[in-house]
C-alpha cells in the first residue's frame, strides 16, 4: 500500500471516529427570561429580523442544520456559536449593566449598518438571514432607540 493510501485512510477512519465524540448544542427550551424583548418591546417587524439573522449564533437557542451533527463541522460551529455569544447575547441582554448593555446596541447598530453582521460565511448557507437595506434600517433603528432607553452611567469627574 502506497504511503498516500495509508495517510487518507487513517484520515477517513480519524474522521470516522469523530462522528463518535459529542458535541454540545446551543438549545434552551422555552422561553427565556433574560430576553433582550421581555424588557425592551420591540415590534414584530424587528423581533422577527432579529431572529431570522442574528439568534442561531447571539442567543440560547440555536436551530441547527442536519449538518450540524457532522464533525468536525459541529465542533466548528459550537465554538462560532460561543464566541458570538460571548459578543451579544440575545438571551443574556438583562442581565448586562447599562454601561455594557448601551454598548452592545450600539455595536449592533453599527455592525448591521455596516454590512459585518450577519457573517457573509452564515449568509451564504442561510439565505433567509440575509438582510435588505430596509431591514438593515429597521434593526439598527431600533438598536438606537432601545439604547437611548437605557439610562447612561453617571459621568465621574
Amino acid at each position: 500500500m502506497r504511503l498516500v493510501t495509508k495517510i487518507l485512510l487513517g484520515l477517513a477512519v480519524l474522521l470516522l471516529l469523530a462522528q463518535f465524540v459529542p458535541s454540545e448544542q446551543n438549545s434552551a427550551i422555552g422561553a427565556q427570561p433574560n430576553d433582550i424583548f421581555t424588557k425592551y418591546p420591540a415590534s414584530a417587524e424587528v423581533q422577527a429580523i432579529a431572529k431570522k439573522a442574528c439568534y442561531d449564533c447571539h442567543s440560547n437557542n440555536t436551530v441547527y442544520p442536519w449538518y450540524a451533527n457532522v464533525q468536525p463541522l459541529a465542533w466548528w460551529i459550537n465554538d462560532h456559536v460561543k464566541e458570538g455569544k460571548g459578543e451579544f447575547n440575545y438571551s443574556e441582554f438583562n442581565t448586562y449593566t447599562p454601561k455594557r448593555a448601551r454598548h452592545k446596541l450600539e455595536e449592533v447598530a453599527e455592525q448591521v449598518n455596516e454590512h459585518e453582521m450577519p457573517l457573509n460565511s452564515y449568509t451564504w448557507i442561510h439565505a433567509e438571514a440575509r438582510l435588505s437595506d430596509a431591514e438593515r434600517k429597521v434593526l439598527t433603528d431600533w438598536a438606537m432607540a432601545t439604547r437611548e432607553t437605557i439610562p447612561a452611567p453617571p459621568k465621574t469627574k
